[in-house]
C-alpha cells in the first residue's frame, strides 16, 4: 500500500513539474517580441491604406499583365505565379492569436490554423487571379507552406473561389525555402511573365541575403527588372526583411532579436 502511496504522489509531482514547465516555455523576450505585433496586424487588419495598398498593387498587376500579353510572343502559354500567403490569403488572424497568448511563431500552432482552412482573400487577388484567367493565361501558386499543408491549403483556395486551386498549380515547400527549382519546374512548360508576393523572394532567391544595407542596394541596382515583372504587396507583420535585420539568423534567441530591432533604428 505504501509503495502504491509513493508511486501516485512521484506521478502527481511530475505532472505538477511538467504543468509547469509548459507554462514557462514563453519567455519574457518572445512575450515582447509578440506584443511589438500588435501595430504591425492593426495596420493591416483595420487600416483603409492596406486596402487601397493591395487593390492598387493589384490593378497594377492587371496593367502590366495586359500590356506584356500585347507584346511578349511566345511558343509557351503564359503563366503568372502568385504567393500564397498575405498575397491571396490573410493569415493575420495567426498572428492575433499568438499576440493574445503572448508567443512567436510556431509551426505547430501555424499548422493548427491553416488546417482550419479558413483564411480570408486578400483585397483585389481574386479580381487579378480571375482577369489572368480570362485573358488565357495560366495561374501558379509557390508558397512555402510546407507539404503537409497541401490538403488544407487547397480546400482553402477553393473555399474562396480561386481559380487552379488543385495539386496541378499549387506548389508547396518540400527540402527548401528557395523557390527557385518550383519556379523553373513551371518554366519548363510555361513563360512566366508576372510574379505577385510580399517578399522579395517570391520573385528571386538573389534577395535572400541582403547585406549590410538590408538589401536596399540590390533594389535600386535591380529596379527596372522589379517594377515590370514583380508586384510587391505590403507585409508588415512578418517575412525576410526581418531576417536580414538578425543576419538571416532566426535561430538567435528572442532578446538578442529584440537588441538588433533596436540597433538598426535610425534617428
Amino acid at each position: 500500500m505504501h509503495r502504491l502511496c509513493n508511486i501516485y504522489v512521484l506521478a502527481m509531482a511530475f505532472a505538477i513539474i511538467s504543468c509547469t514547465a509548459s507554462k514557462q516555455t514563453t519567455s519574457t523576450g518572445e512575450r515582447q517580441l509578440s506584443q511589438q505585433l500588435v501595430t504591425s496586424v492593426l495596420w493591416y487588419q483595420q487600416s483603409a491604406e492596406m486596402v487601397a495598398s493591395y487593390l492598387q498593387a493589384y490593378e497594377y498587376g492587371k496593367l502590366v499583365l495586359a500590356a506584356k500579353i500585347d507584346t511578349i510572343a511566345s511558343e509557351r502559354p503564359l503563366a503568372v505565379v502568385l504567393d500564397i500567403d498575405e498575397t491571396v490569403l490573410d493569415n493575420s488572424p495567426y498572428e492575433v492569436k499568438q499576440i493574445k497568448k503572448g508567443q512567436v511563431y510556431q509551426f505547430a500552432t501555424w499548422k493548427a490554423w491553416t488546417d482550419q482552412a479558413r483564411a480570408k482573400a486578400l483585397p483585389g487577388a481574386l479580381d487579378f487571379i480571375n482577369f489572368a484567367k480570362s485573358k488565357g493565361v495560366e495561374v501558379f501558386y509557390i508558397s512555402n507552406r510546407r507539404e503537409n499543408e497541401l490538403n488544407a491549403t487547397i480546400q482553402n483556395l477553393q473555399n474562396l473561389g480561386f481559380p487552379n486551386a488543385d495539386a496541378k498549380h499549387v506548389y508547396l515547400r518540400s527540402a527548401t525555402s528557395d523557390k527557385t527549382a518550383r519556379r523553373d519546374l513551371v518554366a519548363e512548360s510555361f513563360n512566366i511573365i508576372l510574379f505577385v508576393g510580399d517578399n522579395l523572394t517570391d520573385y528571386s532567391e538573389i534577395y535572400a541575403n541582403r547585406g549590410e544595407n538590408l538589401g536596399k542596394e540590390a533594389i535600386m541596382k535591380n529596379k527596372a527588372d522589379l517594377l515590370y515583372n514583380f508586384i510587391m504587396l505590403p507585409n508588415p507583420m512578418y517575412g525576410e526583411w526581418e531576417s536580414a535585420i538578425y543576419d538571416n539568423d532566426n535561430s538567435i534567441s528572442a532578446e538578442e532579436k529584440l537588441k538588433k530591432r533596436l540597433e538598426v533604428l535610425e534617428d
